[in-house]
């Protein structure tokens, strides 16, 4: 049956068609409608994990056990499962294993836009790469194959618009290959150096023999050209600007693997058309292949390694004009990202600030702390950098800088990668106050649920960690929960665990505010005649609140009441009817 899918959803049919019956993940934009997808297939176990390490490593688990099985992540989660991924690659597989990386071209919701395909080459583990969602089914599907044929985890890497664009796909049965039987075999998965060192020539080989697999592989593709005088190398989402800026003018060397390249195809490529340009985005990854094989070869001499490319780039960077856009009569202003109306991270920063704090941050929505007009954050590294770092921050100053800078990490964050850094906090007696921000989900990547909240993947009740014993059982003795709504106890809570001189936790604890469970109280008012005017409301940067003929409005599609504004006006000007 045909049907649309966005990339996503097609990557997820394509492991229910395979018999993938094992996927662990942790959500990271752009993967994560991968797992919400395949949740959906009663035939297949999925699960959240605590992070993409642990996800990872349970995927392999199910693959020794002789399912095949799945585990996704975006392209900074790569980076926490690096250790496994590496040493799989010696142990091999037993049934097949793939990973789904999604790389974010473009930093759409990423800290850093780093090149996913390096990670192949280096632990040299082959890459798949489609390029729309009828691909993405069809690659899923192939990467089992490739994996259970050559021994190996497969790497399928997507991209924020293969993952997020839809396309046609043709969808069939689902076929569960039988179970493979476990066998203890240490010299093949005990990695010790005297059976690892009798691996390293047998990954070797293995990616000899993918090489030459590549080379006559369906998936990578010549497609002829009309006007020879260029060839283009290209894969992915960038296949795409390819034919549409060009349609058949130009012969297309379309790669489907982008790891282990072929050499002899390239070669052969080379050698029908005049000039070679290989069209990619982020580093110049296929170019620099081709320049090791001898060619002559343009790219990142016409094409920026930053961001993402466009069907109108591919065209003007190879000599073709781009029909201009029509202008719009006036400016548009800036639109700046911003929490939500009744975010609870809000207030919490609002004190923060007005404490004058260090704030080390961490990643997640609340990183919109940093901009205007709360600008309370002054770092932000990755997952869990926050409460490490704060351990570094008070070590290497006084007694003074100890009590005017905290960390900020969101619950579910906390515990991917924070609970190792509180332990150090607490083994080496540092007097650090690390403040979680637990809105009861997994708030960026569009409300996942996480180990805190009681709820698995499913929605079906769950062990709920909590996070106060959790903090007690690592050797923070004072844990503290505060409602950030309040502002006025939080800043004193703040401050009275900046005071002490021993580690200190305070979890500032609201659900968010578009949790659908979650009930509001109802707008706020804004009084005209009692308003002067001050602005002190619009310190908040709430989008519920703007000012209009030198008074205070709350737009009341926004608005949900929390009551901070009413806080921080003086004339009583905010309120809810009747008083609050």
């Amino acid at each position: 049956m045909k049907t649309l899918m966005l990339g996503n959803e097609a990557v997820a049919r394509g492991l229910y068609e395979a018999g993938c019956s094992f996927v662990s993940s942790y959500p990271g934009t752009p993967s994560t409608e991968i797992t919400e997808s395949v949740a959906k297939y009663e035939e297949v176990y999925a699960e959240w994990a605590p992070n993409e390490k642990v996800a990872l490593e349970a995927a392999f688990g199910a693959s020794l056990r002789g399912v095949r099985s799945f585990c996704a992540m975006k392209h900074v989660g790569l980076n926490v499962a690096a250790d496994p991924l590496f040493t799989i690659s010696y142990t091999g597989v037993n049934a097949g294993l793939v990973i789904g990386v999604a790389d974010d071209a473009g930093m759409h919701s990423s800290q850093n836009e780093q090149d996913s395909r390096h990670y192949a080459r280096a632990a040299k583990i082959p890459m798949l790469e489609p390029s729309d969602s009828a691909e993405a089914l069809a690659f899923a599907k192939l990467s089992y194959e490739l994996s259970e044929q050559f021994d190996t985890a497969v790497l399928m890497k997507m991209c924020t618009r293969v993952s997020h664009s839809q396309s046609v796909v043709e969808t069939g049965e689902r076929v569960v290959p039988e179970p493979k039987k476990y066998e203890k075999n240490p010299a093949k998965y005990i990695m010790m150096p005297a059976y690892a060192k009798k691996k390293h020539p047998m990954v070797e080989e293995r990616t000899r023999a993918l090489t030459a697999w590549a080379e006559t592989a369906k998936i990578n593709r010549i497609e002829d050209g009309s006007d020879k005088s260029v060839g283009i190398i290209t894969s992915s989402t960038c296949y795409q600007y390819v034919k549409e800026a060009y349609g058949d003018t130009y012969p297309v060397l379309k790669l489907g693997m982008i790891w282990p390249l072929p050499e002899q195809k390239i070669r052969d490529f080379a050698k029908t058309v005049e000039k070679l340009v290989v069209v990619e985005e982020l580093d110049g990854f296929v170019e620099n292949h081709c320049r090791n094989l001898g060619l002559s070869v343009s790219g990142k001499d016409l094409f920026t390694e930053i961001g993402e490319l466009s069907q109108n780039v591919v065209k003007e960077k190879l000599g073709q004009s781009v029909q201009a856009g029509k202008a719009l009569s006036e400016e548009i202003p800036a639109r700046p990202p911003v929490m939500c109306a009744g975010c609870p991270h809000r207030s919490l920063f609002y004190v923060l600030k007005k404490l004058n704090l260090t704030v080390l941050g961490d990643i997640g929505c609340y990183t919109l702390g940093a901009v205007a007009p709360l600008n309370a954050i002054d770092t932000t590294v990755c997952m869990g950098a926050s409460v490490s770092g704060l351990h570094g921050f008070v070590k290497a100053g006084d007694e003074e800088s100890a009590g005017k800078t905290v960390a900020v990490i969101g619950d579910s964050t906390f515990i991917h990668s924070g609970v190792t850094g509180l332990i150090n906090i607490a083994y080496n007696e540092s007097d650090s106050t690390v403040i979680i921000l637990d809105n009861s989900i997994t708030g960026m990547t569009g409300h996942q649920q996480n180990p805190t909240t009681g709820y698995n993947l499913k929605g079906d009740p769950c062990t709920k960690i909590d996070l106060e014993s959790l903090c007690h059982a690592v050797g923070i003795k004072r844990v503290k929960v505060v409602d950030p709504y309040d502002m006025e106890t939080c800043q004193a809570v703040i401050k009275e665990e900046l005071a002490a001189k021993e580690p200190s936790v305070i979890i500032s604890r609201r659900p968010c505010a578009l949790l659908k469970y979650v009930k509001h109280p109802g707008p706020i008012c804004s009084d005209p005649e009692k308003c002067k005017g001050c602005k002190a409301c619009m310190n908040i940067g709430c989008p519920a609140i703007s000012m209009v003929d030198g008074k205070a409005v709350i737009d009341e599609t926004l608005c949900v009441g929390c009551g901070v504004c009413e806080q921080l006006c003086k004339f009583g000007a905010l309120g809810t009817e009747g008083g609050r």
